[in-house]
């Protein structure tokens, strides 16, 4: 998502990713971004990285405010709870909060760490043999 955004209502959800210096290593985090935003169509659903590509979240978060959301909820798609997810997405988020403090925040886990994640991806290595 990036530039100017229609914001159908005052929810948010934001899609939190590593980022990467080739382009095409976003393409499944867009598929993804579609896919959840088809499936909520109520909701803005939209995909911020950590560097390396943008929006970066801080970037992103105040375009979201001042276009009106007020309640933004960010899921790491991330395969673990690692560095990036339990030290840097908590500082950026806490300077975000400081500098929104009327928008109400929050961070859920790794994608990679819920159950039904791991056994759509166990499925699909399983697939793998055949």
């Amino acid at each position: 998502m990036g530039g100017k955004t229609l914001i159908m209502n005052k929810r948010a959800l934001i899609l939190f990713a590593h980022g990467a210096r080739d382009p095409r290593w976003a393409e499944p985090f867009i598929r993804l971004q579609g896919i959840v935003q088809s499936q909520s169509p109520e909701l803005t659903v939209a995909l911020a990285f950590l560097e390396l590509m943008s929006p970066r979240l801080p970037e992103l978060v105040p375009e979201l405010v001042e276009a009106g959301v007020d309640d933004v909820s960010v899921v790491p798609v991330f395969l673990g709870q690692g560095g990036h997810v339990m030290r840097d997405l908590p500082l950026i988020m806490a300077e975000l909060k400081v500098a929104h403090p009327a928008v109400s925040f929050k961070i859920a886990g790794a994608v990679g760490e819920d159950p039904q994640v791991l056994n759509a991806m166990a499925t699909y290595c399983l697939g793998a043999i055949d």
